[in-house]
């Protein structure tokens, strides 16, 4: 990389300061904080809180919308200037504590790898959020006092962050934020690095078929099958992904009848959908809730028909490109130049929760260190299948490339 002495000195300190990086993510790693885990999202909350107050930062939990989830986390550090940030992070991670045991799933270091529950989805990620302001906070002091810091960590990004992302709006609108940053994964190697600018939206549908049950035997021609019209509707539903439009359906589970010598009478199925463009995404939602007039299947004596129908039950609009984003990826570039990196923009089809806030608040995605298998637990001797992992290095590699694009956006 080419560096200035500004940027050697960022460099050194986050590699001189990696061991205490390396302990804070190393006990964040060994807090079991599966989504349906409250009491360990909070312990982590609690502990990743006292961590960030050695920097000046007041804690409030705040209680979801769902009181089976943790706490979400606001972190803030008033500063005496006009200017506003937010980073973005989340807490949970997707793997139950019976997950962790059965797969001895834990932090492990082997070579350049970390492995460990939410080393890289997203507990990295935080810790590199930390980095940067410890960085800021010793090489820019005037910069970092300055600026009103809000840090802001979902407690159940993994099921559902609406609520949060209400939240991140009530406390981030406003011309005085510069942006919001979100430390999801993302890419880096000596040469480039992956920054997010799109993501998909995703809507989630559960369709219902009403049939008529009838004795199977002796009263058949009665029975208007719910199963036979699922499967009808399964085709159909499967038939509307387009792959030139990037807009993509999953029928993900499917249920009906209650025993076999009885014509079914209920059948349901859980659908995803996902697409990039809006308008993209309007046209899955028409195709979806027209399906209620697709039923064809009644019962052979003709005299009942079976009835679709199709709820909404949840609805995330994309993350298209827009004009606050490649503001933002413009600066990141710039700072990736300096540094000897190409900067390259990424559409994610995953969602995240800067879904819920890209429109309010100019906002980047995949701050956050690189690694790989994000989400998974499993490992085999034949190497078919490996854990999630953080690549150690890129702790330090991402932290240079976002404090550099900070400090270019706070001096402007």
């Amino acid at each position: 990389m080419l560096q200035s002495s500004e940027h050697q000195e960022i460099e050194q300190y986050l590699r001189e300061e990696m061991p205490f990086y390396l302990d804070m993510l190393r006990q964040m790693v060994e807090i079991n904080s599966f989504t349906s885990n409250p009491s360990g999202v909070d312990r982590l909350g609690k502990l990743t809180a006292e961590f960030f107050t050695e920097l000046g930062f007041t804690a409030e939990f705040v209680r979801p919308d769902d009181a089976m989830f943790g706490h979400h986390l606001v972190l803030t550090r008033e500063g005496t200037g006009s200017h506003k940030i937010g980073f973005v992070s989340h807490l949970d991670t997707v793997f139950s504590p019976s997950d962790e045991k059965q797969n001895d799933f834990r932090w492990r270091e082997v070579g350049e790898r970390i492995y460990g529950p939410g080393t890289i989805d997203i507990k990295g990620g935080t810790v590199v959020m930390y980095m940067v302001l410890d960085v800021l906070s010793k090489i820019a002091p005037d910069l970092f006092n300055e600026t009103t810091w809000v840090l802001l960590l979902d407690s159940a990004e993994e099921v559902d962050g609406r609520d949060f992302g209400r939240l991140c709006i009530e406390r981030l609108q406003g011309e005085e934020t510069l942006g919001c940053f979100i430390f999801e994964a993302g890419y880096i190697d000596s040469e480039r690095a992956h920054v997010v600018v799109a993501r998909k939206g995703m809507a989630t549908y559960r369709v219902e078929v009403e049939g008529r049950a009838a004795h199977a035997g002796s009263a058949h021609e009665n029975g208007a099958n719910a199963i036979v019209q699922m499967a009808e509707l399964v085709q159909r539903i499967a038939s509307f992904t387009d792959y030139e439009r990037e807009l993509t359906f999953d029928v993900g589970t499917v249920a009906g009848g209650s025993v076999v010598n009885r014509v079914p009478h209920f059948a349901s199925a859980s659908v995803e959908m996902r697409a990039y463009d809006e308008e993209a995404y309007e046209h899955g939602l028409a195709q979806m809730l027209a399906l209620p007039q697709e039923a064809r299947v009644a019962s052979p004596n003709g005299d009942f028909a079976c009835r679709v129908n199709v709820e909404v039950t949840r609805r995330t609009a994309p993350w298209p490109h827009n004009e606050g984003t490649n503001s933002l990826f413009a600066i990141w570039q710039e700072a990736g130049a300096e540094l000897g990196l190409e900067i390259v923009p990424e559409e994610r089809g995953g969602l995240s929760d800067g879904n819920f806030f890209w429109d309010v608040v100019p906002s980047l995605d995949a701050l956050g260190p690189s690694g790989g298998n994000a989400h998974c637990s499993e490992r085999s001797e034949d190497g078919s299948k490996d854990q999630e992992y953080l690549r150690r290095d890129s702790l330090v590699e991402k932290s240079l490339l976002n404090t550099v694009a900070l400090l270019k956006l706070l001096r402007r």
